[in-house]
């Protein structure tokens, strides 16, 4: 059984492939072809959750379990906020062959899959990214975007105003893009072709309304209590899609309270990712559109992306 690091998925990775990866992911989970519980959440040390996520696909021929810790105090310790390992076995003996550091294999899948998302729902011509939230997650969201859009600007926002600073040193290091930091999230937002939101935030982090042809990734809304969207983007929003209707349903504040508000209905949903990339339906249809894909996660996905990095390390064995 192999141990595959942090390090080790970095020096592996290819965002483009891993998005193709999770394109098939995704499709594979809409068409029924694989068994993915709703993640089961153990509450620990007052505000700490224990998440297990079993995943498995017959179509796909993979086998795994997610398990993560979400600590939201650890950054006052230095630490992630996020920890955790994915199990990857053996679809025909069982045997396990891998276990893999779950923190950067989260930040790539969750990137991936927004990726997807962009790829099918943004304006073609996008130019301009607006990150909200620059935490752990938004480096492999910006990686994700840039490998589906040619983006030439992004536009950063955090309540904490020096770690948007911080990760614009690295972005504008990282890439050949015009990066800039704001105050005002308005700010960040105007002008935005794509918006990113990756924040622990339980009520709505913008207020303002939507432009039109703007798509937004919203990534950070993981429980019925968090929030990152205002009600009115939904109410605005063409086209609003998911990985999973069930579970988003199920999961986010995103949906539940616009939901409880009145203002959405379960029905407004377009429909899930996987249904889109297969081409049972439609993505952007005009550049005016605006569209909401809200992510929560597939354990499926984590899977896929685990035995994707598993693969690429035996070809480099060789």
């Amino acid at each position: 059984m192999r141990f595959i690091s942090e390090q080790q998925q970095a020096d592996l990775l290819d965002m483009a492939e891993v998005v193709e990866a999770v394109e098939e992911a995704l499709q594979a989970y809409s068409e029924g072809q694989t068994e993915n519980p709703l993640r089961h959440v153990l509450p620990f040390n007052e505000d700490n959750k224990y998440l297990v996520m079993p995943a498995l696909s017959d179509k796909l021929g993979i086998v795994g379990l997610k398990t993560v810790t979400f600590a939201p105090n650890n950054p006052q310790q230095g630490k992630n906020t996020i920890v955790g390992s994915v199990i990857l076995s053996d679809y025909d003996t069982g045997e396990s062959l891998a276990v893999l550091e779950g923190a950067y294999l989260t930040k790539i899948r969750t990137g991936a899959i927004s990726g997807v998302a962009t790829k099918y729902l943004a304006q073609q011509n996008a130019k301009t990214l607006c990150v909200i939230g620059t935490g752990e997650q938004a480096e492999g969201l910006v990686e994700a975007v840039l490998a589906v859009r040619n983006i030439t600007h992004i536009q950063l926002f955090n309540r904490t105003y020096d770690k948007a600073v911080t990760f614009a040193d690295k972005l504008a290091a990282q890439y050949d893009i015009t990066v800039k930091v704001f105050k005002d999230v308005e700010d960040a937002m105007h002008n935005a072709d794509i918006i990113v939101t990756a924040t622990n935030a339980t009520s709505p982090v913008f207020q303002n309304a939507l432009t039109n042809g703007v798509h937004i990734n919203a990534v950070g809304s993981f429980k019925p209590d968090m929030q990152e969207l205002p009600s009115v983007a939904l109410q605005q929003a063409d086209k609003v899609v998911v990985e999973s209707s069930d579970t988003a349903l199920e999961e986010t504040g995103d949906l539940i309270n616009p939901i409880e508000e009145g203002v959405f209905k379960a029905s407004d949903l377009y429909g899930e990712l996987g249904n889109i990339v297969a081409g049972r339906l439609e993505g952007r249809l005009k550049d005016e559109e605006i569209t909401v894909f809200k992510s929560v996660g597939l354990a499926i996905v984590d899977i896929v992306v685990a035995n994707y990095f598993y693969q690429k390390l035996l070809k480099s064995d060789n």
